[in-house]
């Protein structure tokens, strides 16, 4: 239902960005985001938008260097990383679900690893 994309390699201070196509009607109409996972962590949550587009919400360890963005009529989710640190570094997985904090996930991504380096 979810195919993510995106992930790479990239300097601190850098940019990348990902993209989560959803597949399906039922997939597309819920709230979508973004998850990570560093290696020894807890799976923490990064960024949400509603199914609209009209509500966005953000960990607080992102706010101002993240954006999240929605494109309907494709049904892909964006993240925009900017200013990237190496606290960055994880895999991150798309997720579809309900509220806007994504507390309850219906679908999950295959997740897209991303890595920065100092």
């Amino acid at each position: 239902q979810l195919q993510a994309s995106g992930g790479g390699l990239a300097q601190a201070g850098g940019s990348l960005r990902l993209a989560c196509a959803a597949s399906g009607r039922t997939a597309s109409s819920y709230t979508m985001g973004w998850f990570r996972q560093a290696p020894g962590k807890e799976r923490e949550f990064v960024a949400s938008i509603s199914w609209s587009g009209g509500s966005t919400y953000y960990a607080d360890s992102v706010k101002g260097r993240f954006t999240i963005s929605r494109d309907s009529a494709k049904n892909t989710v964006y993240l925009q990383m900017n200013s990237l640190r190496p606290e960055d570094t994880a895999v991150y997985y798309c997720a579809a679900g309900t509220p806007i904090t994504l507390k309850s996930r219906r679908y999950w991504g295959q997740g897209t690893e991303v890595t920065v380096s100092s």
